[in-house]
């Protein structure tokens, strides 16, 4: 379904492991659970120096496995404590965790959560002065769903005079996404974004994608960002703002720039391990553990006003 293997949020993978029944859970002790993290963590984690560090802090952890969501808040603590990589965690879902072996169980997933949430345009208005508004968010679903709505979206905001790009509550996407939101506020030729650095030094470009319309490269752009922005949100803001191509204005975003892959541990519990670190064409860093730090900040409530008054 996607052409990269990695994601900020969600992605299908042949390196997952078989996924274990509940009745097989319940038979798991804490220390099995704990040994198939840190197994993981050493083989897949982009860093591997760190890997073994994050690894050996895996075994000071104590907690009750039968309690999944206990193990997956205590297991997160202890991960992200060596170096604070936010996309590096074990997340708990109560209905199960999300497929991704299956294609037809995957396509409607992401149905579900584009009827649930729309699949990144959440709204498109147009303010006083005829200054756009288009809201983005709370997730960046995979191109196919993508391309509709922004196409229309950018449609509607032909001729305005300036444009606000709501980020402030979008907290994930895939890259390949966001690589073809940015496509519609540049121009025709293809612009390199970032490379996917992998743990092996294989490296994955990202650019703009070639055949989006409309395009409104010569419109102003404002970014709104918050404490809350993160991972693909971030990058979307992260590009627009290293090419020149928008301000921003709002809160230091949390700092996420590592894209991770899913493994599931059990029928509810799921470790995301990044496998690639990010570089970008104009800066050679990234976000990871700073943010995107705005070029107006202020609080993220105010940040629309702030934005209108530039």
């Amino acid at each position: 379904m996607h052409c990269r293997t990695a994601t900020w949020f969600l992605q299908n993978s042949d390196l997952r492991e078989t996924p274990l029944t509940p009745h097989q859970a319940v038979r798991l002790t804490p220390r099995m659970l704990i040994a198939q993290v840190q197994d993981l963590v050493r083989t897949h984690y982009v860093f591997p120096d760190v890997a073994q560090d994050v690894a050996d802090a895996l075994d000071e952890l104590t907690v009750d496995a039968v309690d999944e969501p206990a193990f997956a808040e205590a297991a997160t603590t202890v991960l992200q404590s060596v170096n604070g990589d936010r996309h590096l965690r074990v997340r708990h879902y109560p209905e199960g965790v999300p497929p991704e072996q299956d294609e037809e169980e995957v396509r409607a997933y992401f149905a579900a959560l584009a009827r649930e949430h729309g699949p990144a345009i959440s709204e498109v208005r147009r303010l006083e002065g005829n200054v756009g508004l288009l809201t983005i968010g709370p997730l960046i679903l995979p191109p196919e769903y993508v391309r509709p709505g922004a196409s229309a979206a950018f449609t509607l905001l032909q001729g305005v005079r300036r444009l606000v790009v709501d980020l402030r509550g979008c907290v994930g996407g895939v890259p390949e996404s966001v690589a073809l939101l940015v496509s519609h506020l540049l121009g025709d030729e293809p612009t390199h974004l970032l490379d996917l650095v992998h743990r092996d030094g294989t490296v994955e470009p990202s650019f703009t994608t070639p055949d989006v319309a409309p395009r409104l490269p010569d419109v102003p752009v404002v970014v709104l960002t918050s404490s809350r922005t993160f991972s693909g949100g971030e990058e979307l803001a992260y590009d627009l703002q290293a090419l020149g191509r928008a301000v921003v204005v709002g809160e230091t975003t949390v700092g996420g720039a590592h894209p991770r892959e899913a493994f599931d541990l059990t029928a509810h519990l799921q470790l995301h391990v990044p496998i690639a670190r990010s570089v970008h064409a104009v800066t050679g860093t990234n976000w990871e553990g700073v943010g995107v730090v705005p070029d107006h900040p202020c609080p993220a409530e105010q940040a629309v006003e702030v934005a209108l008054a530039l």
